[in-house]
Order: structure tokens, then C-alpha cells, then sequence
């Protein structure tokens, strides 16, 4: 049976091959190696079953119930499934139908006089008091414009992020590792791990960060490209190759956590840094050899050191876009 290697099937599908690994981590998919062969592959019936994981995706179901329809594969359980969501998708229907409501009957009230507070318009009436009361501020969460027509619209409102944090990155010494080929995240993070593990370097340095970026990034329709991983050591602390030691000069950065497997929000945050009126982006979107100055974080790292994979379902990333305040002339100058 033919296989195709971790890289091909990255191009051919446009999914990472972190994201790969991902599935493989939760048990979606399986690959194998060729005892020839270091890297991971993939047979033609994995293929298919990504390409089912990915129709879902888009149609929102969560990768948990994913997992269930794919170790379930018969039409009664994917119904339940699709009926669960159409009935979230529901609720939220009515929420949003409600709110509509409640703004035309303030619009109306407010035509009548333009000085009525909203407040007194709500204690005028118990009706609007007692539904204003019902709406769960968490649930309505804006997921879906139910009409085709406007499902692209919808799409590119829930790509505007809520959630950026401004942070700063103090200046530090870190020891990097760098790997060029398939699977290269693996690679690089493994040498990492055994290092940190080796060194006992959370004992020496409890408050250790860990970073990565794409190095290069995918320059061509191969996908090929590599990976470089950082974690941060003291200073006078030595580092055996192929590691090396490198100094980061930190930086201002707009910062969005992700779970582990959603990379494409990568694009969101790019997007929220272009629009901001506060500011501009600080990195160089032609050094396509150290992904244009964007990182990521692994966040719970510290926690996920000794465990046997150390990027468990439950990872957190931050993604870090370099960004820097905007100077604003003084009025009359």
C-alpha cells in the first residue's frame, strides 16, 4: 500500500505537521515508520480519514466529538453528534433573535426621546426587565450566521479577537536547537526535552520559558522547511551540541493563547495587529528564514517536562507577534 511521508501529506492536505502530530497524540489517526526510514508515514486510508477530520472542523464540531464519530463510525451515533450541535447552534439562534428584539424596542424608544437613559427604559417595563434577566452572557457567544449567504460574513466577525495581551519579554540567554526536515518540531523540542531533563535545568531555573518558531518557514510548494526551539538558562550555564547559546534581546509583543492545534488563529492575530490604532507590527514579513519574528510559547511546559510527551492534549501556546507602540504626533505640531 502506498504511503506518503509526514511533509507530503502536509502539502497536499495544507495542515502543519504539528497538527498532524496533534491528531496522532489523541488518538485520531496512525502513522507508521519503514524500518529504513527515521519519519513518520501516513497509508491512503489515514489520508481519507484526515480529509473527514477536516470537513468537520470546518463545520465546527469539536475534535472530542470527532474522536467519538471516528471510533463509532456508524450513521446513528454522527446523528446525535449533529443534533447536539445543531441544538447548541439553536440556543444560540434564540439568544441572538432576543437581543435583536431588545435593540429594536430600544431604537423605537429612543426615537421618542432622545434623552431617555436605557435604564429607564428597561424599568418601564417588567416584560423586557425579566428577559434581559434570562440571557446567559456566556452562552451567547456569536458563533453562527445560520443563512448561507452571510455564513462567509459571520466567518470573518468571529475572527476579530477579544483576547490580545500587550506583554513585554525581558532580554535572556537561551539554548536553542534547530532541525531542518520532516517532522521538525519533533525533532527540535525532543532535543530540548533531553536537555532540560538532563541538566535538571527546572531545578536549577524553576521559572524557565520555553519558545519556538518556524526556521526556515515553508518557502516553497514542498512545505519543506524547519523548526528552532528555545528554552531559557542562566547565563554561565554551558550547553552540549548540537544545542548552541543565544542571546534574546526580548521585546514588546501582542500575545493570544491558544489551545494545542489551533495554529490557523495565527492569521487572526495578525489581522488584530494590522487593524490596531495603537500598534505596528515590529517584525520583518520577508524573513521568511526566522518566521518573520513571530514565536510561540508552550505555557504549561514546567508542568509537562517529565511526562513522556510534553505536548499533551491539554496544552496551552501563547502566540507571539513582535509589535511596537505607534508615535503619535501632538495636536498643533
Amino acid at each position: 500500500m502506498k504511503s506518503n511521508t509526514i511533509s507530503q501529506v502536509s502539502k497536499t492536505l495544507g495542515i502543519s505537521t504539528r497538527m498532524l502530530r496533534y491528531y496522532e497524540q489523541i488518538g485520531l489517526i496512525h502513522c507508521s515508520r519503514l524500518d529504513d526510514y527515521a519519519y513518520r508515514v501516513y497509508d491512503l486510508e489515514t489520508i481519507e480519514k484526515l480529509k473527514q477530520i477536516l470537513l468537520l472542523r470546518k463545520l465546527r464540531i469539536p475534535v472530542k466529538q470527532i474522536k467519538t464519530i471516528l471510533l463509532n463510525p456508524n450513521a446513528i451515533n454522527t446523528v446525535k453528534v449533529f443534533e447536539q450541535n445543531i441544538m447548541e447552534i439553536d440556543e444560540e439562534i434564540t439568544a441572538l433573535a432576543t437581543i435583536k428584539d431588545i435593540l429594536l424596542h430600544f431604537i423605537q424608544k429612543l426615537s421618542e426621546d432622545t434623552k431617555l437613559p436605557l435604564l429607564e427604559i428597561i424599568n418601564s417595563s417588567t416584560e423586557l426587565g425579566s428577559i434581559l434577566d434570562s440571557l446567559n452572557l456566556i452562552s451567547i457567544n456569536f458563533k453562527e450566521d445560520q443563512t448561507m449567504r452571510s455564513l462567509k460574513k459571520a466567518d470573518e466577525k468571529l475572527s476579530i479577537l477579544k483576547d490580545v495581551r500587550i506583554i513585554y519579554l525581558p532580554p535572556t540567554t537561551v539554548a536553542s536547537a534547530h532541525h531542518i526536515g520532516d517532522d521538525p518540531e519533533f525533532h527540535a523540542n525532543k532535543m530540548i526535552d533531553d536537555f532540560v531533563r538532563n541538566s535538571k535545568l527546572d531545578v536549577i531555573k524553576p521559572d524557565l520559558r520555553h519558545y519556538g518558531f518556524n526556521h526556515p518557514n515553508p518557502i516553497d510548494e514542498t512545505g519543506y522547511h524547519g523548526y528552532e526551539s528555545w528554552i531559557t538558562i542562566p547565563h554561565d550555564l554551558e550547553v552540549p551540541k548540537p544545542l548552541t547559546k543565544k542571546e534574546f534581546n526580548g521585546g514588546l509583543y501582542a500575545a493570544h493563547m491558544i489551545s494545542f492545534g489551533n495554529f490557523n488563529e495565527w492569521e487572526d492575530l495578525a489581522k488584530w495587529v494590522n487593524d490596531s490604532e495603537e500598534y505596528d507590527f515590529a517584525g520583518d514579513w520577508l524573513d521568511q528564514e526566522h518566521m518573520c519574528g513571530l514565536m510561540d510559547e508552550h505555557l504549561n511546559y514546567y508542568s509537562h517536562i517529565h511526562l513522556e510527551n510534553t505536548e499533551p492534549e491539554n496544552m496551552q501556546i501563547d502566540l507571539l507577534m513582535p509589535i511596537k507602540e505607534i508615535k503619535r504626533k501632538e495636536e498643533g505640531n
